[in-house]
């Protein structure tokens, strides 16, 4: 015997798993053991097998897109994302230590801000993409002479 959920009750829980891990990810803005983009793909997993319209709608929105069309093309975090991610993660050591948590809490929570910051910052970041109008950068062209000379 088989048990799954069918039609608009699948459709409907797929929906129900989006946003909660749409809302971890926002969540997870703030907080630097609580990742946003993984929470992101998430959302975007369950969105893409209950409703089309909100798998498109997280795809093209403007704050929480990049980061998921960055990772999907190029498993990629942006410069910002790392730098505001590393600079929680110290802040909250640094919160710790001033609230006089016990040491072996401070031990722990450095280990894994560690090891959290060695894969944000070890990830590539996405390529730039030139504005629209800005020039091909200068160097040889395709026959290995520079493009400026005659």
């Amino acid at each position: 015997m088989r048990f799954g959920l069918r039609g608009r009750a699948a459709a409907t829980a797929w929906k129900i798993g989006g946003f909660l891990f749409l809302a971890l990810g926002i969540i997870g803005i703030p907080l630097p053991l609580l990742p946003t983009t993984p929470f992101l793909l998430l959302a975007l997993f369950c969105f893409a097998r209950g409703s089309r319209q909100l798998h498109d709608w997280l795809l093209a929105h403007p704050r929480f897109g990049p980061p998921i069309r960055d990772w999907q093309r190029h498993g990629a975090i942006s410069r910002r994302a790392k730098v505001l991610a590393a600079s929680m993660m110290a802040a909250t050591l640094v919160v710790s230590l001033l609230l006089a948590v016990p040491a072996y809490a401070i031990a722990l929570q450095a280990v894994a801000l560690a090891g959290a910051a060695a894969f944000v910052l070890s990830r590539p970041s996405p390529p730039e993409i030139p504005a629209p109008g800005t020039p091909p950068p200068a160097g040889p062209g395709r026959n290995g002479h520079d493009r400026d000379a005659s």
